[in-house]
């Protein structure tokens, strides 16, 4: 079922109005040898467009913004690369070496995906370019939306020949400070103008546990086992069936959740697979990272994306990252996502597309 609005998206439209900053935004285009490409801007160092070919055509499976004056509107964080710290951190604060930090609140008292201003908004900039990788670098000065220490980061897309998206991120700072990286990107493997839905996708997610959400979806520190619950996805199932099946999803109007994974850095096995509505399309994830948030797009709606307004559950979004509210829970050890002083941190999520 494929959305009958006749507009049709080229990247370039990101650049025909003026981003934030009162400038446009410059785009980049990545091809293979497969006649897959992405396309990606330096405003939030944002996924924009990835085109698979699936029968004959040209498919693009990310959901997105129809131009810079859409981009701006929308409050979902399509495709971009997201921080200091992905997802949620408690009554905007944390302690950290014994000193007490209040950061920028921007989702009521909490603060999501780095504050009001996180790298979202920024403008990159674009270090090196090569046919099939990107490297795009950011300065967040000591202080940014409350956070301690200057970080540089660094993340490079690159398009190989057997379609996959590798991202890797690597940071550095002077001082102690929360760090998360992860792009948001919103999947729909049926393509991004049908009117299928996650829920009718099919996924895996190789996690025992889940991170139990409380009051304003933070975590209450408990890792519940999957078995028997709405929350097992260790073996491929429609992403609908179990679909507000119990208070936790509807709390959150559907899945918004932080599964722990299994899969170790040294393991070559995908920590997710999605498979679209008719099959015809698979999507395998891998990451370095400890967790992933699987979220089913549940307030997407009224967002004007490439071919038409989103309705929640337009896509899927498999972000991969730190626990949520890690700087709260030190009992998490290594995976709460503190960055040591003056130490390389590094980390990769691919994202591998076959039939």
């Amino acid at each position: 079922m494929i959305n009958n609005d006749s507009r049709t998206f080229e990247p370039e439209q990101m650049t025909k109005q003026l981003a934030w900053d009162g400038k446009p935004a410059q785009v980049v285009v990545l091809k293979n040898r497969l006649g897959m490409s992405i396309s990606l801007m330096d405003i939030g160092a944002t996924w924009l467009t990835c085109l698979i070919p699936v029968n004959g055509t040209k498919r693009d499976v990310l959901l997105g913004a129809y131009d810079m004056n859409a981009h701006r509107q929308q409050t979902a964080y399509l495709g971009a690369t997201v921080g200091r710290f992905a997802n949620r951190i408690a009554g905007a604060e944390f302690s950290l070496n014994g000193k007490r930090y209040q950061i920028s609140a921007n989702e009521g008292k909490n603060t999501l995906h780095g504050g009001k201003h996180n790298y979202s908004y920024c403008r990159w900039v674009i270090a090196e370019k090569k046919p099939q990788s990107v490297t795009f670098t950011l300065n967040s000065p000591d202080g940014d939306q409350g956070f301690p220490g200057n970080v540089d980061i660094r993340v490079t897309y690159t398009l190989t020949d057997d379609n996959q998206v590798k991202i890797d991120y690597y940071a550095i700072s002077d001082k102690a400070t929360p760090l998360s990286l992860t792009n948001h990107a919103y999947f729909n493997l049926a393509g991004e103008p049908t009117t299928r839905t996650a829920l009718e996708h099919d996924l895996m997610i190789n996690a025992s546990h889940y991170l139990k959400n409380g009051e304003g979806n933070i975590p209450t520190g408990e890792l519940v086992d999957v078995a028997g619950t709405s929350f097992d996805f260790r073996k491929l199932k429609r992403i609908g069936l179990d679909f507000m099946a119990d208070e936790c999803q509807k709390a959150a109007k559907g899945y918004d959740h932080a599964f722990v994974l299994e899969t170790k850095k040294s393991d070559e096995k995908a920590i997710a697979t999605v498979i679209a509505p008719e099959g015809e399309l698979k999507m395998d994830v891998f990451t370095t990272m400890p967790s992933v948030q699987f979220y089913t797009g549940n307030f997407l709606s009224g967002t004007k994306g490439k071919t038409r307004r989103y309705s929640d559950y337009s896509g899927l979004a498999l972000e991969t990252q730190y626990f949520p509210d890690g700087p709260n829970h030190p009992e998490w050890a290594e995976n709460q996502g503190i960055l040591c002083a003056n130490k390389p941190w590094n980390s990769q999520t691919i994202y591998k597309f076959y039939k």
